[in-house]
């Protein structure tokens, strides 16, 4: 495969490689391994994951997600309110639109460079279950908003040693076989916390996360630390606003994600 176009896009720091694949330049059945090529950090292009575009018959498009690594997410925050404005950008879909996700149908709004985006409505709900880690027990919420997300409220996360503990409990036993991402979240005011998170996949910090700003928002609403909506301060230093609703037995609804989305670059990959 030579000469795929793509744009170069990030929100709040997370980094995704958009391509248009309507045409099917990249099959499924290469997209894990066009994920781990074009995604490779100094090697490649160098993203978070990589963004198919393709035609849908529910909904305005279809999108494929990759992490780096080439394993498929059923959903992505960030890289969600990418793909909303890229379509938008390459006239595939209106400034209202829907499109198809592993986690269901996904509804945006693209005003300029904000995006509004709708997720899944969240499931799995546990609160405040203590892991055994080898430096000693921690405290663990857990919420799938599309992925699953673990959250670990802090005093203050620039102390949180992200990726050793992060990565532990990324592979703990209680989230097995699948894992799950991993988000630490401290209070910095009556609306506002701060979260640092190891992303699965990525194997790594992400300077953001879309899903796990939203877990970490709605666990520390439901414990009656913040007020909705919720702003999110991201380790890439961006802000995030997080909107939901809650219902009888803490039922979750109405999900949004809103924040600015950056096109970096387009290019060509001239090589698969």
């Amino acid at each position: 495969m030579k000469d795929i176009e793509f744009f170069k896009m990030h929100g709040s720091g997370n980094d995704f490689v958009l391509i248009d694949n309507r045409q099917g330049q990249i099959s499924r059945q290469e997209a894990p391994d066009a994920a781990r090529v074009i995604c490779r950090r100094k090697l490649g292009v160098g993203a978070d994951g990589l963004i198919l575009i393709e035609e849908s018959y529910k909904a305005d498009f279809r999108w494929g997600f990759y992490n780096a690594d080439g394993s498929e997410a059923e959903m992505c925050g960030n890289g969600g309110r990418c793909a909303a404005r890229f379509a938008f950008m390459k006239g595939i879909a209106p400034a209202d639109m829907t499109f198809e996700t592993l986690a269901g149908i996904i509804s945006a709004q693209v005003k300029g460079a904000r995006v509004k985006l709708q997720l899944s409505t969240p499931y799995g709900l546990l609160m405040d279950r203590e892991l055994e880690l080898d430096g000693g027990p921690v405290t663990v919420s857990f919420l799938n908003t599309g992925v699953p997300h673990a959250v670990v409220l802090v005093e203050d996360v620039s102390e949180v040693p992200v990726i050793k503990t992060g990565r532990a409990l990324r592979l703990h036993d209680f989230f097995a076989p699948d894992g799950t991402n991993v988000n630490f979240a401290s209070v910095v005011g009556d609306n506002r916390i701060a979260v640092r998170t190891y992303e699965r996949g990525v194997e790594d910090e992400t300077l953001a996360c879309g899903t796990g700003s939203a877990a970490s928002a709605i666990i520390a609403s439901l414990k009656g630390l913040v007020k909705g909506p919720v702003e999110v301060v991201t380790s890439g230093g961006e802000l995030l606003r997080v909107f939901h609703k809650v219902g009888a037995d803490n039922r979750i609804t109405d999900v949004f994600l809103e924040g600015d989305t950056v096109l970096v670059y387009e290019g060509k990959v001239r090589e698969l």
